[in-house]
């Protein structure tokens, strides 16, 4: 077996989902893998899309896979394959990484139709000899090492699913022989159990661990010890952030580790693939020297696993580390970074909880008064599409080549054809549809203090789509209104209501890269008061509904259910300060797409918004089972009646049969009627016609009701 090459694993291609690189490997069709991917992600016009659902919490997604019991399983894509010879032939021998057979199985569901309890490691030894058949090629190709990813190792599994691991390895061994193979685990701890388990795979050479979100999994290594004879891949480096690693706190560690796993088995390695980080700094030519100073991104992350392991092998670059150790000291005591003010008013939140002063039954109440509102209320969820024009108004303002008398008009322009269109299709409260918005996170993060800027720091969120997530640095706070301007000008186009679109906190802080400096918590009550003078001025000005989205709530779940209560102790406070002190007959909207929302659920009413609008179309109305099951929710609820992300238009009896399976769980007079997401990525050729068939469909519900009303009524 041989040696990993200079002790350094470099992991920077996309391998953290089922839906990159060869996680389709699985899927056996007669239909092309290019063309079979693209309608599961996009469905088309007779099939829906897949379930798309985060990876983990991250703001990376995947496309849940759907099994049964009469699942076949063959090996449909050679890309795995493809790619390690494409590289080899170029002189590049790489380690081609397979998302491990057991985390498959664990992150798939039961196909439509397929009984809910369905035991998706049933399938385990139908799929396992499709694994076969990629180990054998890769092997025949040359390959020495193979990665299986298997994050699912550091959730809480029972003993039943830890088997499955011991018997999928061991089904694997055979074919294994003669190759190197990593298990590589992220995220989080690794439980004890878990450990144990993983540990003893007889096929199995080397481990790796996440020693950046799994601190106490360093504990395990030293007191529960590791196995002779294996590597242990150390993830020292963090893979999912922007700031320069602390090199010397890291050499620190390895070195602890070294004398429990021995010198010549020990890794160096980032935390997980580099794909949740922004590729290269020397691309950023205009970002702040001092900030740019404290930060690395994945190239230069490359370069501190390379340094780490020459120093631990005794070839310490003095200069890089003398260099690394001034810029922490610079960031620890830059002033920039530091607001006493800000500091002080989050301290200050301590001993409260920030609920409004009445319930939400009668603040519904004194809304209807005011807003006059149907039942099942039509509303979408904020952006309208960015059409190519847009984009270049806002490109040439920003690089001053059309004044901003210019921009403002040509905004204008844009917002009052969204306030039309929406008062022809007859929706009930509208939206200004975000023209003059970049990105729901990066808008507000350039109007926040504490902010920084990438002008190429792209992260993948799914498919093609790319975010630049901001950096939070320092303490943050908002200097002036942000949002108001472009509110009120919308709102005195039309007499509907005229909703005013925020980015809550906890949203803003999750799809941001985050300082680690202090607390999470701390950083996001920071930004939650900054949303509360947005909010309080938006109400001074005439808003009559806000909508404070917090479609990240969920995804920054910790991932070890004993970590849950305390993250959303703080995520749902955070998100309560923001309209604490407003009027009753302002009524407030949030809105979360895409995860699992329902073990959450008794959180998400803890929030205490007047309607929460919530995906659920594109994962089979999971969320309905909650209200089957009998959870009471009293406030407005708009689950999604149709998928934004797939070009498919629902047709209005598609929709209709959408919210009667919604009444079947909730009453008449909290339900609203509204698309999954926002409608940024569409085009209007598609948008139209799917807003029309969802007013048209509500409009026939609410016929039909006021039928069977009459009908039951005294003569």
């Amino acid at each position: 077996m041989g040696r990993a090459p200079l002790r350094i694993w470099r992991r920077l291609l996309p391998t953290s989902g089922p839906v990159s690189g060869s996680r389709w490997l699985m899927l056996g069709s007669s239909t092309s893998p290019a063309t079979l991917s693209r309608t599961m992600t996009r469905g088309n016009a007779t099939v829906p899309a897949m379930e798309m659902t985060k990876w983990f919490d991250t703001n990376y997604h995947f496309i849940v896979p759907e099994l049964g019991p009469n699942t076949k399983f063959s090996y449909a894509s050679h890309k795995a394959v493809n790619e390690y010879k494409e590289a080899k032939a170029l002189g590049v021998d790489t380690v081609p990484v397979l998302v491990g057979p057991v985390s498959y199985l664990l992150l798939s569901k039961p196909a439509k139709g397929v009984e809910k309890g369905f035991p998706l490691l049933s399938l385990l030894s139908s799929i396992l000899p499709v694994y076969k058949e990629v180990i054998a090629e890769l092997k025949a190709a040359g390959a020495s090492w193979i990665q299986f990813d298997e994050p699912t190792l550091v959730l809480d599994l029972d003993s039943d699913k830890l088997a499955a691991f011991s018997a999928a390895y061991a089904e694997l061994e055979s074919v294994l022989s003669g190759l190197n193979v990593l298990v590589e685990t992220y995220f989080a701890d690794v439980p004890a159990e878990s450990y144990k388990t993983l540990t003893s795979l007889s096929s199995v050479t080397a481990y790796g661990f996440d020693l950046v979100r799994g601190t106490q999994t360093l504990g395990l290594v030293t007191s529960a010890g590791f196995p002779a004879g294996k590597y242990l891949f150390a993830g020292v480096v963090d893979g999912r952030n922007i700031w320069a690693d602390d090199l010397a706190t890291s050499l620190s560690t390895l070195q602890s580790l070294e004398a429990v796993v021995g010198k010549d088995k020990l890794v160096v390695s980032t935390s997980c693939s580099l794909m949740h980080t922004a590729v290269d700094l020397v691309n950023e030519t205009k970002l702040d020297s001092e900030i740019k100073s404290w930060l690395a991104f994945a190239a230069q992350k490359v370069v501190e696993v390379d340094a780490l392991a020459k120093a631990l092998a005794g070839q310490k670059d003095e200069a890089y580390f003398a260099a690394n150790a001034a810029a922490q000291a610079s960031r620890k005591s830059s002033p920039r970074v530091t607001n006493e003010e800000v500091q002080k008013a989050a301290a200050a939140l301590k001993g409260s909880d920030h609920r409004r002063g009445t319930n939400v039954s009668a603040r519904l109440d004194a809304q209807q008064k005011k807003l006059n509102l149907p039942i099942l209320p039509t509303t979408t969820i904020g952006s309208f599409p960015q059409t190519v024009e847009l984009r270049r108004v806002r490109r040439e303002y920003k690089a001053k080549k059309i004044s901003e008398e210019e921009y403002v008009t040509a905004i204008k322009e844009e917002i009052n054809k969204v306030v039309k269109l929406q008062e022809e299709l007859d929706i009930d409260v509208l939206v200004h549809g975000e023209p003059e918005r970049n990105d729901m996170v990066e808008y507000f993060g350039e109007q926040l203090s504490g902010f920084a800027f990438t002008a190429n720091g792209w992260v993948q969120s799914y498919g093609s789509r790319c975010v630049k997530p901001p950096i939070i640095y320092g303490d943050v706070s908002r200097p002036n209104p942000m949002t108001v301007f472009w509110s009120k000008t919308a709102q005195s186009m039309t007499s509907r209501p005229m909703k005013g679109m925020l980015t809550g906190p906890v949203t803003i802080l999750n799809w941001s890269f985050v300082r680690n400096d202090q607390p999470r918590f701390e950083t996001c009550y920071q930004i939650a008061l900054a949303i509360k003078k947005e909010v309080e001025d938006l109400e001074a000005g005439g808003i009559q509904v806000i909508q404070i989205d917090e479609a990240a709530l969920r995804e920054g779940l910790p991932l070890r259910k004993a970590e849950h209560a305390f993250y959303l102790d703080w995520a749902v406070h955070s998100f309560r300060i923001t309209n604490c002190e407003i009027q009753d007959t302002t009524q407030i909207h949030t809105h979360m797409c895409y995860s699992n929302f329902n073990d959450i659920i008794h959180s998400i009413i803890d929030m205490d918004a007047d309607v929460i609008t919530i995906e659920n179309s594109r994962s089979d109305e999971k969320l309905l089972s909650v209200f089957r099951e009998g959870v009471k929710y009293g406030a407005g609820i708009g689950p999604g009646v149709y998928d934004i992300h797939s070009p498919r238009i629902p047709s209005a009896e598609e929709i209709a049969d959408r919210i009667d399976k919604m009444l079947a769980v909730l009453d008449t007079n909290i339900l609203w009627v509204n698309p999954d997401c926002g409608l940024k990525t569409r085009k209007y050729t598609e948008v139209k016609p799917a807003l029309t068939n969802m007013v048209s469909a509500a409009k026939l519900i609410r016929t039909q009701l006021a039928s069977a009303k009459c009908a039951i009524r005294p003569r």
